[in-house]
């Protein structure tokens, strides 16, 4: 090979590299701007007739993620969806630049959807913003079930649907396992025995083993932004709270009679980009059906 092919060579190689990280980079902007919307139909005996498709849109960790102006391409999807209801379950913000006015697009918009009902993150409760924040919520007619719960009517039945405060508002340690028993006689003090079924928001899908023991039937997450890297046939790479190859990151999940539905979420935070992992819009529809 004279030197004239071996030059004619490096400058195919360096234009295919470059490609392939155009390609990459192509692949990876799309990947964190490109909402997905999983369906998710939950069937259950317990859940009344009167509310078969009942439909839910759960919203999580947006983390100050704009998507298009004043949230349009997110409102867009929402309104798609025809929701019943809407569920956010925290980190509508980002504590380390905390954007309000990006989180309050998305509920402007949205509470012309559908009532919202939502629960804090540990971001809300890093945030010096969130008291602003909250005020503003409160002013739009979002209904703050932190630590709180009220029952979902329609005709004659009812579900409970509850929701805790994220933990970092009252426990900085867990060094003896503080959380989760915080979270378990929050729980014990809120639960009804009266309701047939019973929807929890929280934050941390993590502490599922303590909605188990309280008796909820279906928990609505995040937290976990999907295992930031999702790897083909593994799963998610890392999440806040549950370390390497977290076990719950995206999905349902059944621990007992208790199904969890954990949401990858909008937008990123200490780790600016997601791979293999889009924003995702979670969509779950309510379904009686019949005991045999």
């Amino acid at each position: 090979m004279n030197k004239s092919d071996t030059i004619k060579k490096r400058i195919v190689i360096r234009v295919l590299a470059l490609v392939c990280l155009i390609v990459l980079l192509i692949w990876i902007y799309w990947g964190n701007n490109s909402i997905e919307v999983s369906q998710l139909r939950i069937e259950d005996k317990l859940i009344p007739e009167s509310l078969n498709g009942f439909t839910i849109v759960h919203i999580s960790d947006l983390h100050n993620k704009e998507f298009g102006k004043q949230q349009e391409n997110l409102l867009k999807k929402i309104k798609e969806a025809k929701p019943d209801l809407i569920a956010i379950t925290g980190d509508i913000i980002d504590s380390r630049s905390t954007d309000i006015k990006k989180a309050l697009d998305l509920i402007e918009g949205a509470i012309k959807v559908a009532p919202i009902y939502f629960v804090t993150g540990n971001h809300e409760a890093w945030a010096e913003e969130y008291k602003d924040l909250k005020k503003h919520l409160e002013q739009t007619g979002v209904i703050i079930l932190d630590d709180n719960m009220v029952n979902i009517l329609e005709g004659n039945t009812a579900i409970q649907l509850i929701g805790l405060a994220d933990p970092d508002f009252t426990v900085k340690s867990d060094l003896l396992n503080e959380v989760k028993a915080m979270v378990n006689t929050k729980l014990q003090n809120m639960v009804s025995t009266e309701a047939s079924y019973r929807i929890l928001l929280s934050h941390r899908p993590e502490l599922i083993d303590v909605y188990e023991k309280n008796s909820i039937n279906l928990v609505l997450s995040g937290h976990a932004h999907g295992g930031q890297f999702r790897i083909p046939f593994i799963g998610g790479l890392i999440a806040p709270d549950q370390g390497f190859f977290p076990k719950y990151t995206e999905g349902l999940y059944r621990v007992g009679e208790t199904k969890l539905i954990v949401s990858r979420g909008l937008g990123n935070s200490i780790i600016p980009f997601r791979i293999n992992n889009r924003p995702e819009l979670v969509v779950i529809t309510l379904t009686n059906i019949k005991e045999k």
